[in-house]
């Protein structure tokens, strides 16, 4: 992980707070921000109850791309694991779908499931992250690009996968970090 300034004195001996260097300024540590995200690829998956969106960013985070959508069926995790190994994501996301009113649902379960799976195939840390709206938000692009929702259907699941990539990169060069574990999420439902 890269650091935006250097380290360049402290206001004294007793000084807490390190004063960092940028662009000829100087700047106390709580005003300074951090980018904190490694370069690499980054995977998302918005999972459904027929097919799972699958999206792809570049080493750099800039461009999150939609790959073609796997079908749900016994070989899912397998598809998966061939994914992961081709692209060697640095971290994978899975869309965490719950109500409006922050209630868990089926849907939510499923992906809740689908991340625990991944975990078992995979050292690379599974982060999920809420997806409220993002099918919404795919399809409103995809309608502002031309596309009805029939002629869309193919590519709807992968699109809200973008989706849920660009919002934890979003959220990633902020400086903080995106989503929570599965152990996290699965300790708020006890």
């Amino acid at each position: 992980s890269s650091v935006v300034a250097e380290e360049v004195k402290t206001t004294s001996p007793k000084a807490v707070e390190p004063i960092f260097q940028k662009s000829g300024k100087l700047l106390t540590l709580s005003r300074l921000r951090f980018s904190t995200m490694q370069r690499g690829r980054r995977i998302a998956f918005d999972v459904g109850s027929a097919r799972i969106g699958v999206a792809i960013c570049d080493p750099d985070g800039i461009l999150a791309t939609p790959l073609e959508r796997i079908d749900r069926a016994d070989d899912e995790l397998d598809q998966v694991k061939s994914l992961l190994v081709d692209y060697e994501p640095v971290a994978i996301y899975v869309g965490l779908p719950v109500s409006l009113e922050s209630k868990f649902t089926q849907s939510t379960y499923e992906a809740l499931y689908f991340a625990e799976d991944i975990e078992t195939i995979t050292t690379t840390r599974v982060r999920l992250i809420d997806e409220r709206l993002s099918t919404k938000m795919a399809q409103a692009n995809l309608h502002s690009a031309g596309r009805s929702v029939r002629n869309s259907r193919a590519v709807i699941d992968s699109a809200s996968a973008v989706e849920i990539l660009e919002r934890a990169l979003d959220i990633l060069k902020a400086g903080r970090e995106a989503g929570k574990s599965v152990d996290a999420i699965n300790e708020n439902l006890s």
